[in-house]
């Protein structure tokens, strides 16, 4: 296959390709006599992969290591288990840091008439700094 329907079946674009590339996320293809890179079919499975993990909130270090364990033995996998245990802890850390900004905005929100006042309870929270 050629980059663009590499690219289409993945659903990403051409510039996402080059640069997995240039990571070592997705091996170098062989090139044409014309210079057109061949792709294999593996390649839209590697993108794809790597497309899920970055949906589940993985990095693409953290993915390109989900890649490496995805060639290792089945002993070896329980470092995948590991990786997904650590994501689910950094995502319930974001949830509460959201609920609390959530928390934090709503409080300035009711105590703002929006009425164009001169004191506005959003501004002067944003401008303390908050250690007193």
């Amino acid at each position: 296959m050629q980059t663009g329907e590499v690219a289409a079946r993945a659903g990403v674009n051409i510039q996402t390709l080059r640069y997995y590339e240039r990571r070592g996320l997705l091996g170098r293809p062989p090139r044409t006599a014309s210079g057109h890179r061949r792709y294999s079919d593996d390649a839209v499975r590697i993108v794809r992969f790597v497309k899920r993990a970055q949906e589940l909130g993985f990095t693409l270090d953290e993915a390109e290591q989900l890649l490496r364990l995805r060639r290792v033995s089945a002993s070896r996998r329980a470092s995948v288990r590991a990786l997904a245990t650590a994501k689910v802890a950094d995502i319930d850390t974001k949830i509460q840091q959201l609920t609390a900004m959530r928390a934090a905005l709503d409080g300035m929100l009711s105590a703002c008439c929006g009425d164009g006042a001169l004191e506005c309870p959003i501004l002067e929270a944003l401008e303390q700094d908050g250690h007193g």
